[in-house]
């Protein structure tokens, strides 16, 4: 079948609108992916939109309407990851820390993927020249690696995200969902209430929606 430019031209401004669409309707988080919500909707995208431009035999309509099941099936997951911590830990995964107090668990490393080698590199490019005063590096789901170093000041836990409680930090703190409920009650706050609440130098800061 002859190559359609008018088709084309038409398809590439539909995946262009959608794009768009998808950029602004989930956050700009895929823009530079945080999660691998992020990174598979834009593999996935890129693949309808690469895939099925210069294929004649999708018409326009079939083509939207791939684009609106992806759009739909991405809407569900970004929901189901916010509001549904079993879903998030499953597509998402946690947080690992993979170096606490200057030793390495090497264990966790290994069954997170992430070598010696690997290792080596993400701390040297965080400028960190001897593991042994690193506090705690922690393996985000992302793949990058944040580091607190021993003698860091002002360092921030952050215990409660989007409204729940971030078990993990309460763990590296020794706190428990209830002191974390009660410090937000006595500044007139429900846990639903909170965007974001860090615990600094004892001390609990949280902003609300």
């Amino acid at each position: 079948m002859e190559l359609s430019y008018g088709d084309l031209a038409l398809k590439f401004t539909i995946g262009f609108i959608f794009m768009v669409i998808q950029i602004n309707l989930f956050g700009r988080s895929n823009i530079a992916p945080t999660s691998a919500i992020d990174q598979l909707q834009n593999y996935v995208l890129g693949g309808i939109v690469g895939g099925m431009i210069y294929n004649q035999s999708i018409s326009l309509l079939q083509f939207t309407m791939v684009l609106l099941i992806w759009t739909l099936i991405v809407f569900i997951a970004k929901f189901l990851t916010n509001h549904n911590n079993l879903f998030k830990k499953i597509i998402q995964g946690t947080p690992k820390v993979i170096i606490s107090n200057g030793k390495i668990n090497v264990d966790l490393a290994l069954k997170n993927g992430l070598s010696a080698n690997d290792l080596s590199f993400k701390l040297r490019q965080s400028g960190v020249n001897d593991i042994r005063k690193v506090k705690r590096a922690i393996f985000e789901q992302n793949g990058q690696l944040t580091i607190v170093m021993m003698d860091e000041q002002n360092i921030k836990y952050p215990i409660v995200l989007d409204g729940k409680v971030n078990m993990d930090e309460m763990d590296i703190i020794g706190k428990d969902q209830e002191w974390v409920e009660k410090k937000l009650a006595e500044n007139g706050m429900e846990l639903s209430d909170v965007y974001l609440a860090n615990y600094i130098n004892g001390k609990v800061v949280a902003y609300k929606y």
